[in-house]
């Protein structure tokens, strides 16, 4: 199947049931592309998306991720940041050829609906999406991308978003006056999200200590890549300072983790945050912790907040001058390393979703 157009559909009640299907491209209406993904990653965080697929609450509304590219009463498609080029265009302002980087199911091609198409690129204006975080049905033009270079292309996919939202928590951790505390537990420190968080925490000249919490067989290689202060294992979370006030980061949404730090620390935690739920098998055991009141932490709002607060532009010009100082770094973080197919494609999430993947590598599915 691999050699024609296909799709991955995945059961909205249990993420494990996820199959290889044939998507036969239907004629295009007015104002629609149909894309063809050259490229696409698949991390951690598209199975947070996945876990997150049926309404949970995070788009104020009764939406979910499985509502960017599937109706309701279909099974779910997955979404996934990569690259796409127009192979056929109904829409002005649009042509074939044209490359784009955005948000796509994942899939071998799919079929968008343009709107506000610019130099810059277009917006998606399905109407189950225009309810949905305006970031996440943009697509930009690679020309027009301020920050990209030939040269990191195949770490866009992989690190862009992942990055962009561990710099906004930095940001929220600077603009809260870090909450008052000396020390940032980072769970799941090697996952790519923590990377773009240590990293961004680090260009501050004046800031709490990092702390990284990874598994024992992780500590010694994280450890020499310097993202972080010090590098810890779960096994001695117990063994940390809890006399010095500290917030815990959660990548993972683990609960055993949250656990131990909030019974270590206790009083002195002055703020625990969830990021993500790639850890989507674990128990939350989030009853009766103490310290404070688990936090979720949402990129989009982060992203609205600082646009409104910044003017778009200026966001814009801080975060490609963070990226690109990160590009910097990225290649000594993570190889990659790049699969075709259909089948590729399918078996790659079935890796991330058992936890089998590994973080030093940075997976690119070319369809």
């Amino acid at each position: 199947m691999s050699a024609k157009s296909w799709a991955i559909d995945i059961d909205r009640d249990d993420i494990t049931q996820a199959r290889l299907v044939e998507d036969a491209g239907a004629p295009l209406a007015p104002e629609q592309v149909r894309v063809h993904l050259d490229s696409y990653a698949m991390t951690a965080n598209n199975i947070t998306y996945a876990v997150f697929g049926k309404p949970a609450g995070l788009f104020g509304n009764d939406q979910g991720y499985w509502d960017f590219f599937a109706e309701g009463n279909t099974p779910g498609r997955l979404p996934v940041w990569g690259f796409a080029t127009i192979t056929e265009s109904t829409a002005e302002g649009v042509s074939v050829g044209d490359r784009f980087y955005g948000y796509y199911p994942m899939a071998k091609g799919a079929v968008l609906n343009v709107g506000k198409a610019g130099p810059g690129g277009f917006t998606d204006v399905t109407p189950r999406r225009t309810t949905l975080p305006p970031i996440y049905n943009n697509y930009q033009r690679i020309e027009a991308l301020p920050d990209y270079r030939a040269a990191d292309h195949e770490y866009w996919p992989v690190f862009r978003p992942l990055f962009l939202t561990g710099w906004l928590i930095a940001d929220q951790f600077e603009d809260e006056n870090d909450y008052g505390v000396q020390q940032i537990l980072i769970a799941s420190a090697s996952s790519k999200t923590a990377i773009g968080l240590g990293f961004a925490l680090k260009q501050r000249a004046d800031r709490p200590e990092t702390i990284g919490l990874t598994s024992a067989a992780n500590v010694d290689a994280l450890a020499a890549q310097g993202i972080y202060d010090r590098v810890a294992s779960y096994d001695q979370i117990m063994t940390l300072n809890a006399t010095t006030p500290a917030a815990l980061v959660d990548m993972a949404g683990n609960g055993a983790v949250t656990r131990a730090v909030h019974s270590h620390f206790g009083g002195q935690l002055q703020a625990s945050i969830v990021v993500g739920k790639s850890h989507w098998d674990a128990q939350a055991d989030g009853e009766g912790l103490p310290g404070p009141e688990r936090q979720g932490f949402f990129a989009p709002g982060r992203i609205q907040k600082r646009s409104a607060e910044w003017g778009g532009a200026a966001f814009g010009q801080k975060i490609a001058e963070a990226w690109l100082g990160f590009m910097d770094v990225a290649p000594r973080l993570a190889a990659i390393d790049k699969r075709r197919g259909g089948d590729a494609a399918l078996a790659a999430y079935h890796e991330m979703l058992s936890g089998a993947a590994d973080p030093k590598t940075g997976i690119i599915i070319e369809p």
